[in-house]
Formats: structure tokens, sequence, C-alpha cells
């Protein structure tokens, strides 16, 4: 299983992104099933939202909570205090707290690997990112 991030989700999307070509791609080699959690369903829509991507975001989320895409694992309450206190631990990161309920969710699944271009799962240390 292979946890999808909101900037891969949106390189996926937007053709005019700088990493379109690597993140279509990869996900055309991949064979894993894909997980992603509500937290990164929330930021992703905003984030295509305020970019000017209404319908992008509108036929995406749509396919998303019908299934199609990956599968969304809820962020449990245990998951955001873990996430807060990591959020509290690690100041001196640029980590976002939805970046940290990844984490927290990822540890809990056994999930190791991340498809993202953000180089916040690779500082993270315990996360294999790919492509």
């Amino acid at each position: 299983m292979i946890f999808v991030d909101t900037g891969a989700w949106f390189a996926l999307l937007v053709p005019n992104d700088r990493d379109h070509a690597a993140a279509a791609r990869w996900l055309g080699l991949n064979r894993e099933p894909l997980i992603t959690t509500d937290y990164v369903l929330d930021e992703t829509l905003t984030l295509l939202k305020v970019r000017a991507e209404t319908k992008r975001a509108l036929d995406w989320g749509a396919r998303m909570l019908a299934g199609e895409l990956a599968g969304i694992e809820r962020v449990a309450w245990n998951d955001f205090g873990q996430a807060w206190e990591m959020f509290c631990r690690f100041r001196d990161k640029g980590w976002s707290f939805t970046d940290c309920t990844s984490f927290v969710v990822m540890a809990r699944l056994g999930v190791d690997a991340a498809f993202s271009f953000d180089e916040h799962f690779r500082q993270y240390g315990k996360i294999r990112g790919v492509p």
C-alpha cells in the first residue's frame, strides 16, 4: 500500500504542474493500492479551488468519495493527539499539521511508502518516497 500526499494528487490532476509528467508516469507503472487521509482529501480540494481548479476539485472529489482512486483513511482522535504532539515537538521543521497526521496514520497502518513530491516526507526519515 502506498500513501498519497496532497502534492502528488495536485501534480496528477493539473497538467501544467511541474511534477505532472513524473506523477503520471509513476502512476501508470504503480500496481500497489493507494491510500490517503480525509485531511489530505480536504487539503487537496482546498488547494485545487484556491488555484482556480474548481472543476478539477469537484470531479476528483466525486471520484475519491466514490472510492475509485484510493482508499480514504479517517484521522482518528488518537491520531490527532499524536500528530499534535509531533507538530509541537518538531517546531524546527516545516511540517504542516496535515503532514504530521499523515505520518501518524501511516505508522498506525504500517505504510512506509509515500507518493509525494513534498520534501517533508523525505525529511521525516521513516518513509520511502516514490517516485
